[in-house]
């Protein structure tokens, strides 16, 4: 069993930059696409971005988000600059067995706690 622990939410201006650090207690996590995803009251939970040997991004977020890992401090970390007030949001990291890429939430089988993002015009 695989527990995230997120951290780095806050409240920002528009076109400032947080970082998002989600640590990871578990086994073979270097063996686990780790992925972003974001929701808001209401409304379905968005893929953001995912790591495993490579990075893919969401349309909305590419240029403006970095993600990377730390294999051996089990951490995986969202740089997100030029935020925007659309970014408002809950962030969950996630872990998926395997290296394959997916932006689809039902094929992560854990998930952080969430951390709150707010961007202010």
């Amino acid at each position: 069993q695989v527990q995230l622990v997120e951290s780095g939410g806050g409240l920002v201006q528009a076109g400032g930059s947080l970082r998002l650090s989600c640590a990871a207690s578990g086994r073979t996590f270097s063996n686990y696409a780790m992925g972003w995803f974001r929701q808001t009251p209401g409304k379905e939970r968005v893929f953001v971005a995912v790591i495993s040997w490579n990075t893919w991004y969401a349309n909305s977020v590419k240029g403006r988000f970095t993600i990377s890992r730390d294999n051996a401090k089990n951490s995986v970390y969202l740089q997100m600059n030029s935020l925007k007030p659309e970014d408002t949001a809950v962030y969950y990291c996630a872990g998926k067995p395997g290296n394959y890429y997916s932006n689809y939430a039902g094929d992560y089988n854990y998930w952080g706690q969430g951390t709150q993002v707010t961007v202010s015009s």
